[in-house]
């Protein structure tokens, strides 16, 4: 399977905006590329070698959010049970896929979701 271009820009600045926030660090469990905050997952990248259609994962609590990303095409509530627990997998590639700012909006409610108040505090600091 080919890896879309655009798709892979994408990939790429979420990555770094994901990266950049207070505390994360990159990690590869089961072959997926994901950022953590304190050794938990805030956001699962996929895989890049194309393998996979491009996509990521993130766990939205606000109700407004969530529905706006499973309103995206080809999106839905995550797999292994976690799509109860309010984790959505969006596509990165296709006809109306969200653009990355909308993204990295996602991946920071994630993150605000999944990190400790310190590291929030952090973020919010000027």
């Amino acid at each position: 399977m080919a890896v879309d271009r655009n798709a892979l820009r994408k990939w790429a600045k979420v990555r770094r905006f994901a990266l950049g926030l207070p505390g994360a660090n990159e990690d590869f469990p089961w072959g997926d590329t994901v950022a953590k905050v304190d050794k938990k997952v805030f956001v699962f990248l996929g895989v890049t070698d194309g393998s996979y259609p491009l996509g990521l994962t993130v766990k939205l609590k606000d109700e407004t959010a969530h529905a706006h990303a499973l309103a995206s095409p080809g999106a839905a509530p995550a797999g292994y049970g976690l799509g109860r627990a309010g984790w959505v997998s969006v596509p990165l590639a296709g006809e109306g896929a969200p653009a990355a700012g909308l993204l990295c909006e996602w991946v920071e409610e994630s993150y605000r979701t999944i990190a400790p108040k310190r590291r929030i505090a952090e973020l919010d600091a000027p």
